[in-house]
């Protein structure tokens, strides 16, 4: 096997243990939103109930809470925003650096 070949099925076995290990390694683990951890600290410093300053503008244009599944697929859509715009850029400036160095090679 290649030096390539054995670099890359490494990285593929890292990838999926980096993947599956924390699946048995956290069994039981509850995960909460940073809203949630947040208000609890809150709560625990002043000893009172803690208060949103405002409602979220989705859950005032449908008149209730989110599913856990929209809030999911908002943040993954606006995630793959994000990042279609900086690939983007990167692109861009990447094409720029090899037009200018063609220019340079035949100048």
């Amino acid at each position: 096997m290649s030096n390539t070949k054995k670099k890359i099925t490494t990285l593929l076995v890292i990838a999926v243990l980096i993947a599956v290990i924390p699946l048995f390694a956290l069994e039981g683990a509850e995960f909460g939103g940073s809203d949630d951890a947040g208000s609890q600290v809150v709560a625990e410093i002043t000893g009172t109930e803690y208060e949103p300053w405002f409602t979220p503008v989705m859950e005032t244009w449908i008149g209730g809470e989110l599913p856990g599944e929209i809030e999911s697929l908002l943040f993954c859509v606006q995630t793959g925003i994000g990042v279609g715009i900086l690939a983007f850029f990167m692109g861009r400036f990447v094409e720029r650096n090899k037009k200018e160095i063609h220019k340079s090679k035949t100048a």
